[in-house]
């Protein structure tokens, strides 16, 4: 009996055995609720971070403040109608979109072909898959360098093997054509990596039920490709097309350290006019100017291409 006196039921503790109740910490309710508010501080705190320059930037393309006006003096919109107004913007809006286009396309399609190739099980499938992603791990910037420095006439490797086969005025960036030539080709060689390796682990995704009733049906590789594999294939797709695309229209570094924005003008994109008219002229607001039209174009193009993104999924999806 004394046994029993000295032992407390589940019921007289709530339900709770008496070892676990008393282990239990009582958390103030002022914590409680303060909980959900220190969840989100970092959220607020990279908010703010992003926010506060880009609102400075906008803030600054009302004034004039440049190298020779210290104190600067409010403009209003005066500096968005200049840049909207003349041909140097429209020049370099043409080549960014040109470079955009040519780099995304030539980075999508041969993504996808080598993403098809090494779907396929093989030996040498697998040692390049180990080597595809080695143009990724350079610096835009440095590769930029390094083929500047094969393609440089007569003592470059890649002008030398050129010259041999008759092609050696291609290596000579002297005009337009030649010059926006080269930025593609070595954007797309940096960057179709990157196109293969979401199409790769695309394809590994897939089902092979219906491929494997296509084969037994006797469906050729191309019926099969072009009904069962793209269709699947292509939100996969289209997201890399989105990262590209975006990316190619802020690109700066390959084409400045190839081109300078030569010859002439004709790789000024509007990311070096930007900063030629802030760094090199050191006219501060208008260089600003040009940044935050260009952001308004890559964000109206991105929300359209996501809003695109959208219905493929819900069609894939059956919605």
């Amino acid at each position: 009996m004394s046994v029993l006196s000295s032992t407390q039921s589940p019921a007289s503790t709530g339900g709770v055995p008496p070892s676990s109740a008393a282990g239990r910490v009582r958390v103030p309710r002022w914590r409680r609720r303060l909980r959900p508010y220190l969840l989100i501080v970092p959220a607020v705190a990279l908010c703010v971070g992003i926010l506060y320059p880009f609102l400075l930037g906008v803030f600054y393309t009302l004034f004039n403040y440049s190298a020779t006006k210290p104190v600067p003096d409010f403009v209003g919109v005066d500096n968005y109608v200049t840049v909207l107004t003349q041909g140097e913007f429209w020049h370099s809006a043409w080549v960014t979109g040109l470079f955009a286009v040519l780099a995304t396309v030539v980075e999508t399609v041969l993504g996808v072909g080598v993403a098809l190739l090494l779907n396929r099980s093989s030996l040498l499938g697998r040692l390049l898959e180990k080597v595809l992603i080695v143009p990724l791990m350079i610096a835009p910037i440095i590769a930029a360098i390094i083929w500047k420095l094969m393609l440089w006439p007569s003592v470059g490797v890649l002008s030398h093997y050129l010259s041999m086969i008759g092609l050696g005025d291609l290596t000579a960036i002297d005009t337009a054509g030649k010059a926006m030539f080269w930025c593609v080709v070595i954007d797309t060689w940096i960057f179709t990596p990157f196109v293969a390796i979401l199409a790769l682990a695309a394809l590994r995704s897939m089902p092979r039920s219906p491929f494997e009733a296509a084969a037994v049906d006797g469906a050729s590789p191309w019926f099969t490709f072009r009904t069962l594999t793209l269709p699947m294939l292509w939100p996969y797709v289209l997201v890399a097309v989105i990262f590209r695309f975006m990316d190619s229209l802020k690109v700066f570094d390959v084409i400045y350290a190839f081109t300078q924005g030569g010859p002439g003008n004709a790789t000024t994109t509007l990311q070096i006019s930007a900063y030629l008219q802030a760094i090199t002229y050191q006219r501060y607001s208008f260089g600003t100017t040009f940044m935050i039209v260009l952001w308004a174009i890559v964000y109206v193009v991105s929300m359209v291409l996501v809003r695109y993104l959208g219905r493929v999924q819900n069609r894939s999806a059956g919605k």
